[in-house]
């Protein structure tokens, strides 16, 4: 292997990502990730960290808290997944208004010490980016690293680490077969990553999930608060925002919340915060949050398009909701929708605008679901649209139909949205 490229391509094809395959790349438990850990020198124990899990949310809930601790003055490591087009995106260091991903000589750096770690114990594609990006992270001498988890909480690979603090942002039924089938086992995953004594802070609770929340954080001694009953200390609204999603006022609170533990902790600029997190999009490189890839364009009688990563019931919710909130401000809004596999159609079309033009449509991953088997499921409950049998195609066919007096939007699975950034 002598490139960059050659590199990453045989990391992917021996070591498939869960982004790319699916369930098949989950690999439950963490032991072999302790071992990697261990042979690393346990480099995370070299930076403080703030570990944030939850259904939705937690994306754009890390890239905010990234943007404003480092408009604060501080060194962030940001680690989240999946990334769109570049693997890189993956692991960032922040720095004031800026940002720069893991170079290409560092991930072609690790994967030659390592491909011997590889071969003999087999690690997922995650555990070893988690590797990775601790490492990076560690020779970076960041101040902080937000770390993101992948999948659940207890046994991710990324609770491996002992926070400063631990944030959830909220409870949904994602991922079942791997988290359990009811709200309370899978807040039961995702709080496994409270440890002791460390503070904890919950974005959003329901009857089902709160007394798993208190439970753990009784057994763990950890101080505990609700975002929603914590006075706030950020004092933003989304307008504020250049991550404009509905959605956006629930990670406003659980940051807000977030900020009111850390700010003793760490020293904060309350004032510098805030002018982080409002423009934590453009200091993080953030894509495919109610993403606006093109504005409106009445010379050349162009729709505007929005992108949004949303992808489940839970998060699609927020993002079928604002698109119907905003439809009385275009003549049509044309709604092109790709999901995976594994998603539940029965429980997200009943969450869907009615008065919309839907194009379904599939991206090339293996994991997508076929279009027309996506519209026929649609048609079950009453909603139909045309089938494109590839993104490029779907976006064609509304850029054929619309005007400038329209709005063309793009959702679904982080794969159909990262085929039209890329």
């Amino acid at each position: 292997m002598k490139s960059y490229d050659d590199k990453l391509n045989w990391l992917f094809s021996q070591f498939p990502s869960y982004q790319k395959v699916g369930k098949v790349a989950y690999k439950p438990g963490i032991e072999t990730m302790e071992a990697f850990d261990a042979a690393l020198g346990h480099p995370h124990r070299q930076f403080r960290s703030i570990h944030v899990a939850g259904t939705n949310g937690k994306g754009s809930t890390c890239h905010m808290l990234a943007a404003g601790l480092a408009t604060c003055g501080l060194k962030v490591g940001l680690y989240t997944s999946p990334h769109l087009v570049d693997f890189r995106e993956r692991m960032k260091i922040i720095e004031g208004d800026h940002f720069r991903m893991v170079s290409k000589e560092f991930v072609e750096s690790f994967i030659d010490r390592w491909q011997g770690f590889f071969v003999e114990h087999r690690p997922s594609f995650f555990e070893i980016t988690t590797a990775m990006a601790f490492d990076f992270f560690a020779a970076e001498q960041v101040d902080v690293a937000v770390i993101e988890t992948g999948l659940g909480g207890r046994l991710d690979s990324t609770n491996v680490i002992t926070p400063i603090l631990s944030i959830i942002t909220n409870i949904g039924l994602e991922h079942c077969e791997h988290l359990g089938y009811t709200l309370a086992a899978i807040a039961g995953e995702k709080a496994g990553i409270i440890k002791p004594g460390v503070p904890a802070v919950v974005g959003e609770f329901l009857p089902e999930t709160r007394p798993v929340f208190e439970a753990k954080a009784a057994a763990c001694g950890s101080p505990l608060t609700f975002a929603t009953e914590a006075e706030p200390c950020l004092d933003l609204k989304v307008a504020d925002l250049d991550l404009p999603g509905d959605y956006q006022v629930r990670n406003l609170c659980t940051l807000s919340a977030a900020v009111s533990v850390l700010r003793p902790l760490l020293g904060l600029d309350l004032d510098a915060f805030r002018k982080g997190v409002c423009h934590a999009a453009h200091i993080t490189g953030l894509h495919g949050r109610w993403e606006t890839l093109r504005a409106s364009d009445p010379q050349n009688h162009k729709a505007q398009i929005v992108c949004d990563t949303g992808h489940n019931a839970h998060g699609l919710r927020w993002v079928a909701e604002q698109v119907d909130r905003i439809s009385c401000d275009y003549e049509n809004v044309f709604f092109i929708l790709g999901l995976a596999r594994e998603k539940d159609v029965d429980a997200i079309a009943p969450l869907l605008p009615r008065n919309v033009r839907y194009i379904w449509t599939q991206a090339s991953s293996p994991r997508a679901l076929p279009a027309v088997d996506l519209a026929n499921a649609m048609s079950d409950h009453g909603l139909s649209g045309h089938v494109a049998f590839t993104v490029a195609d779907a976006l064609a066919e509304a850029e054929k139909k619309a005007t400038d007096k329209d709005l063309i939007f793009i959702g679904g699975s982080n794969f159909v949205v990262c085929e039209v950034i890329d």
